[in-house]
């Protein structure tokens, strides 16, 4: 003990105290109290209280949690039941403000062709694996009116022609695709004609060609092109697409554009097919006339 009295660390303590003696009547002085008993001891003792006071707080919110651990438990799984059925809310408004805008595009396209007859709303309900032309599958077939080579297309513009059928399906092969022709001409000069038809390169960057055009055309990029309706498949001026660039045929022969389509074509989630349209009609009663 006596060591332990002469030692370093014995004085280190006690000039610490010494300090916060000093320190704690300083204050005190200070502030203008007396240096009373009670007042020196709850001074001393205040950092003393404060951490204790701490340390029975968190014992107490520790024991809280502890004693209703079960109703804690109750109350969670009652907000995650809450948040799951607004979530679940949110999809369901979600679909049918999806559906709201779908069915207004469909008011468009029949506000602009009024003589033009239309299936239902057709949900796009899968793309045609390694396709690079994009060729998908619709939830409507012989059921809903269709059948082979009806034209496809949403408000915005032509996407393709219907070429497989069965009872509540149909496969839609795309303008990408060069296995699908389009008599086309500019609506912006009226004057400028050619064939819609897609190639490998073209179809790489979501874009169709445009061939056999004139090399003295007057085509501008942003003009757009639309369907002449020579063939009798499509419906005539239904847009197409925009052109992109203009250039000439490796032969020189004739000039060429590409388009890009009115439709992001990888991105389509629904679409309606042409039953009906003025034109399609007289092509059939001509084919019916021929001997």
């Amino acid at each position: 003990m006596r060591e332990f009295l002469k030692s370093a660390r014995f004085k280190v303590i006690l000039a610490f105290l010494a300090f916060l003696v000093g320190m704690m009547i300083y204050a005190v002085t200070k502030g203008g109290y007396s240096v009373s008993g009670a007042s020196l001891i709850n001074t001393v003792t205040k950092p003393f209280r404060t951490v204790t006071n701490g340390i029975a707080d968190k014992l107490e919110t520790e024991t809280d949690k502890l004693k209703n651990a079960d109703e804690y438990y109750r109350e969670n799984q009652e907000l995650r039941a809450q948040i799951s059925e607004l979530n679940k809310q949110l999809a369901d408004y979600e679909e049918l403000a999806a559906e709201v805008e779908e069915l207004r595009k469909f008011v468009v396209i029949k506000e602009e062709h009024p003589d033009f007859q239309y299936t239902e709303p057709a949900k796009v309900i899968g793309y045609t694996a390694n396709d690079p032309f994009k060729s998908f599958t619709i939830d409507k077939g012989e059921e809903n009116g269709i059948v082979p080579y009806l034209p496809v297309a949403t408000a915005e513009g032509l996407v393709g022609i219907v070429v497989e059928v069965s009872k509540n399906t149909s496969t839609v092969r795309t303008i990408l695709s060069p296995d699908l022709s389009i008599a086309a001409v500019c609506r912006d000069t009226n004057a400028d004609h050619g064939i819609i038809e897609g190639t490998v390169l073209t179809a790489e960057r979501n874009c169709t060609k445009l061939i056999h055009l004139s090399t003295d055309n007057q085509l501008k990029p942003g003009y757009v092109m639309a369907t002449s309706g020579n063939s009798g498949l499509f419906p005539r001026d239904y847009p197409i697409g925009t052109v992109k660039s203009i250039g000439f045929e490796t032969n020189g022969l004739s000039a060429c554009a590409e388009i890009e389509p009115c439709v992001d074509i990888g991105r389509l989630s629904s679409v309606v097919v042409i039953t009906d349209f003025t034109g399609k009609k007289e092509a059939e009663d001509a084919d019916q006339d021929l001997p």
